[in-house]
C-alpha cells in the first residue's frame, strides 16, 4: 500500500461488549452525544494546541470547507483532542491525530460521518485535512501536511485550516515509528480504538501529545 495515496485505514468491525464502560463523567459530557455537537463554526477562527513538543496554532478558514470546519470546531471546543496522541506521523508527509484516547468515547464517534467538502484548496504545507476511510467518511481523524501534498487534491482531501504559528513544532513530532502496522512498525488503529491510551503508552511510549486544545481568543 502506498503511503502516500491512503491515509487512514477502513473503521475496524468492534463489538460494543468488548469496549470498557463510560466514565459516568464523560457520560455527562457534551462529547458523548455527536449528533447534538453540531454548532456552525465562525468564519474563521484559531484553535490552539499545547502539546508535549510545544505550541502550534492552526487558522481555519470555513469558506475553504464548511463541513470540515464545523466538525473541528466542535470536536476542539469540547475537549475531544485533549490528551490524544500523534499515532501516525510519516517524516516528510503528514502527522495524524484524532482517535481519542478513551475508546469508549472513541466509539461513539465511529459511525459520526460528516459528508464531503468539495476541494477548494490544495494540501500544502502547513494545512489539515480530515483523513477518511472513503467518500463521506470524515469522522475525527485529521491530518498536517509537512509539504507540498497535492497528489491528494483529487483524492477529496479538503483543507480546512492551516498551521499560522508553531509549524517548527509540527515538524518535530516524533516521527521514529513510521508507518502504522500492519504495513510498518506503528501503532494499529484498531488497537487503539480498542484500548486507547493504555496501548499506546505501553508499546509506543515516544510518541508526542496534545496537552490541549482550544478555540483561540
Amino acid at each position: 500500500m502506498n503511503r502516500r495515496s491512503i491515509l487512514t485505514l477502513a473503521p475496524a468491525l468492534l463489538l460494543a461488549a468488548l469496549l470498557p464502560a463510560m466514565s459516568p463523567a464523560l457520560a455527562q459530557s457534551p462529547l458523548a452525544n455527536p449528533a447534538a455537537l453540531n454548532a456552525q463554526a465562525p468564519a474563521t477562527y484559531k484553535a490552539k494546541f499545547d502539546t508535549s513538543k510545544g505550541t502550534f496554532v492552526i487558522e481555519v478558514q470555513r469558506a475553504w470547507a464548511p463541513r470540515g470546519a464545523d466538525r473541528f470546531y466542535n470536536l476542539v471546543k469540547n475537549g475531544f483532542y485533549d490528551n490524544d496522541r500523534f499515532f501516525r506521523v510519516l517524516s516528510g508527509f503528514m502527522a495524524q491525530f484524532g482517535i481519542n484516547g478513551d475508546p469508549a468515547l472513541s466509539a461513539k464517534w465511529r459511525q459520526a460521518n460528516i459528508k464531503d467538502d468539495p476541494v477548494k484548496m490544495s494540501n500544502t504545507r502547513g494545512t489539515i485535512s480530515f483523513a477518511t476511510a472513503g467518500p463521506n467518511t470524515r469522522t475525527t481523524q485529521v491530518f498536517i501536511n509537512f509539504g507540498n501534498n497535492a497528489q491528494l487534491d483529487h483524492m477529496g482531501f479538503a483543507p480546512f485550516g492551516k498551521v499560522v504559528s508553531g509549524m517548527k513544532v509540527v515538524d518535530s513530532l516524533y516521527a521514529g515509528y513510521g508507518e502504522g502496522a500492519p504495513q510498518g512498525n506503528g501503532p494499529d488503529q484498531g488497537k487503539i480504538q480498542m484500548e486507547g491510551n493504555r496501548y499506546l503508552k505501553a508499546n509506543f511510549k515516544r510518541l508526542d501529545y496534545i496537552k490541549k486544545a482550544t478555540i483561540a481568543r
